[in-house]
C-alpha cells in the first residue's frame, strides 16, 4: 500500500510572510488556498523587519515625491511604470493592513481631534512617510495577518514542509501549452516528499541572503523560489544587486541583529572607533544617503583603518525618546551589555535584500502560466539598483493585492490537474555524509561574501563561479544518490542562485548602485537590467 501524499488546492502559496498571507487573505473568499511554510510560519523575513512600510499618509507629502526618491535610489533602474504603480496603490494596501488589525503607530502630538500615524523617515525618504509599529513592524504584520489566516476556513496552513520543485507539464511529458501543475513537498516531519495539485502556484518565498556568511536574514532565506523558477524555465534580472544593511550588530553571539535605518533617520550618527563621524566626506546626506552608499563608506572605513567594526550612535537624543521609539532594539542590546541611550554601538554591514529575482509583470505573473511570484523573490522593476527603505513590506502588499486579482479574474477558466506522478525514490538510499553539505555550505557563504560582497572585481567573480560549478556538481551527485534532507534542498537551492548573481555581476561592465566593481568603477551612459534566459527556457 503506498503511503504517498497528494493534496488538491486552488491556490497553492509556497511562502508564508507578509506577502503570502496577504494574498491568500484576498483570495480564501473565493478560493481554497494552502500556504507552506518551512519551519514555523513566523519564520520568515518579514518577523524580522523592524523599520516600517513606506505610504504616503501626509498631506505635505505627495506620491510623485515617493517615485522621485524611489528612483533617486535606485540609481537609474527602476522601471517608471512600476514605480507609479505602487506609489499610487500604497495608501489603499496600507490601510488594507490597518483595517485588518496592524497596529501602527499614532502620533501622539497630534492638535487634531482625529488620531494621525506617527511617521518616521529613513535614508533615502525627503519625507516622513514610514508607517511603523515602534521598532518591530514586521512582527506586528507577521502576527495580524496569521491571526486572521489562521480564522479563515479556506486557508490551511501547513508548517515545516519545503517546496522541492515545481511540477509543469512539459516536466511530466503532458503535450500543449506548458503551465505550472503543482509542485513536490517535502513533509520534514513524515521526512517524504509528497505532491500538491494546484490550478495556480505563487511563490512568496523570499530573498537569498543566506547565501552569504554575513546576513541579518533568518535561516529560511535560501533562494528556493528563485532557484525553482529558474528550473522551471522562468527568466531572472539583477540579481547583481545585492543590498547589504549598513548596521548590524558586531558582537560575537548576536548573528543577525539588525539596528534598524530609522535609527538614522532619526539622528543617530556613524562614527569611526576614535569618535570622529565620517558620512560626510562620502555623501552630502550624511547618514541619511541611501543603504549602498553607507554601506561602502562603512566598508570603505573599516578596511582603510583595519578595524573591526564601526559604530552607531544616538546617546546624544533623550533617552525617553529612544527608549519609547526603540523598545525592542533597546532591550535587545542591553542583553549583550550596551545601553543604547548611553554609548556608540559597534556594527558592521551584513546582506540584507535581494534586488532581484523572477522577472513578473504588475500582475506578479512569471513566464510560465499560472505561476505567479510576490515579494522580495520577484523582480518588478521597483528597486531598480538599490531599494530604498520600506518599500519592501509595500511591494509585498501591493504585488499580494494585484496577483490576487489577476488569479480570482481567471480562477473560473482555471482547472485542477489530473493527478501527478509521485516523487520517485527508488534509486537513492539515506545519507551517512552530512559533513560534505555543511562543508560545502561554509564554503560558498564564506567565498561569495570575499568574492561577490560589497566591492567586487573580474578575477574574484572569476574564482566565484568556478568554486561554485565544483560545489554544483557534488551536489548533483549528492542529490542524485541520497534522499532529501533540508540542508540538501537549500545547499542545491542556494548555489544555483550563487550562479545566476554571479553571472549577472560579471555581465554589468560598470557599478551601479549596489554593484560596486573595481574593473569598472564608473557608471555608463545608459544602462538596462541585467535579465538571464534558461537554456530550456518555459
Amino acid at each position: 500500500m503506498s503511503t504517498h501524499k497528494e493534496h488538491i488546492c486552488d491556490v497553492l502559496v509556497i511562502g508564508s510572510g507578509a506577502s503570502g498571507l496577504s494574498l491568500a487573505l484576498h483570495l480564501a473568499s473565493t478560493q481554497k488556498v494552502m500556504v507552506l511554510s518551512k519551519g514555523p510560519s513566523n519564520e520568515g523575513a518579514t518577523y524580522y523587519a523592524q523599520g516600517g512600510i513606506a505610504a504616503v499618509f501626509d498631506e505635505n507629502d505627495s506620491v510623485e515625491s515617493h517615485v522621485e526618491d524611489t528612483q533617486i535610489a535606485g540609481d537609474g533602474l527602476c522601471n517608471e511604470d512600476v514605480v507609479n504603480f505602487i506609489a499610487e496603490n500604497a495608501k489603499e494596501c496600507v490601510q488594507w493592513l490597518i483595517d485588518g488589525g496592524v497596529p501602527f503607530d499614532l502620533d501622539e502630538d497630534s492638535d487634531d481631534d482625529e488620531p494621525k500615524f506617527h511617521l518616521t523617515r529613513e535614508g533615502g525618504h525627503s519625507h516622513r512617510r514610514i508607517l511603523h509599529a515602534a521598532d518591530a513592524t514586521g512582527m506586528a504584520v507577521q502576527t495580524s495577518l496569521q491571526d486572521n489566516v489562521m480564522q479563515h476556513p479556506n486557508i490551511c496552513v501547513m508548517e515545516r514542509h519545503n517546496a522541492l520543485d515545481l511540477i509543469t507539464r512539459k516536466k511530466i511529458g503532458i503535450t500543449g501549452p506548458n503551465r505550472v501543475l503543482g509542485a513536490y513537498v517535502w513533509n520534514r516531519d513524515r521526512e517524504a516528499v509528497e505532491t500538491v495539485r494546484a490550478k495556480f502556484v505563487v511563490l512568496a518565498t523570499g530573498g537569498a541572503s543566506k547565501v552569504y556568511q554575513y546576513t541579518s536574514n533568518p535561516d529560511v532565506s535560501s533562494g528556493d523560489g528563485i532557484a525553482m523558477a529558474w528550473r522551471a524555465g522562468c527568466r531572472v534580472a539583477n540579481l547583481e544587486f545585492n543590498q547589504f544593511h549598513p548596521t548590524c550588530l558586531f558582537h560575537p553571539e548576536a548573528r543577525n541583529f539588525l539596528l534598524t535605518e530609522a535609527l538614522r533617520g532619526e539622528g543617530a550618527y556613524l562614527r569611526r572607533p576614535d569618535g570622529s563621524r565620517f558620512m560626510a566626506d562620502f555623501d552630502k546626506r550624511a547618514e541619511l544617503a541611501p543603504r549602498d552608499v553607507v554601506a561602502r563608506a562603512i566598508d570603505y572605513e573599516m578596511k582603510r583603518m583595519g578595524a573591526d567594526c564601526m559604530y552607531l550612535d544616538i546617546s546624544h537624543k533623550d533617552p525617553e525618546f529612544v527608549i519609547k521609539h526603540f523598545p525592542t532594539i533597546y532591550e535587545k542590546l542591553m542583553t549583550y551589555g550596551f545601553d543604547l541611550t548611553k554609548q556608540p554601538i559597534p556594527i558592521v554591514p551584513a546582506a540584507h535584500y535581494t534586488c532581484g529575482g523572477v522577472m513578473v509583470d504588475k500582475n506578479g505573473q512569471t513566464d510560465l502560466e499560472g505561476l505567479y511570484a510576490i515579494g522580495e523573490v520577484s523582480y518588478t522593476g521597483l528597486h531598480g539598483a538599490n531599494r530604498m527603505a520600506s518599500n519592501s513590506l509595500l511591494e509585498c502588499v501591493v504585488y499580494a493585492w494585484a496577483a490576487a486579482q489577476h488569479i480570482g479574474d481567471n480562477a473560473a477558466k482555471a482547472e485542477v490537474p489530473p493527478s501527478l506522478p509521485h516523487w520517485d525514490e527508488s534509486q537513492v538510499s539515506c545519507s551517512d555524509e552530512e559533513v560534505v553539505l555543511q562543508h560545502n555550505w561554509h564554503e560558498l557563504r564564506l567565498f561569495m561574501w570575499d568574492y561577490v560582497g560589497i566591492v567586487r572585481s573580474t578575477k574574484r567573480l572569476e574564482r566565484a563561479l568556478r568554486r561554485i560549478e565544483l560545489l554544483k556538481q557534488e551536489t548533483h551527485e549528492y542529490y542524485s544518490n541520497f534522499r532529501v534532507s533540508n540542508n540538501l534542498l537549500e545547499m542545491r537551492n542556494l548555489l544555483q542562485v550563487a550562479e545566476l548573481m554571479v553571472r549577472c555581476a560579471m555581465a554589468r561592465k560598470e557599478s551601479r548602485g549596489l554593484h560596486y566593481t573595481l574593473d569598472y568603477p564608473e557608471k555608463q551612459e545608459e544602462s538596462g537590467p541585467t535579465i538571464l534566459v534558461p537554456d530550456f527556457p518555459c
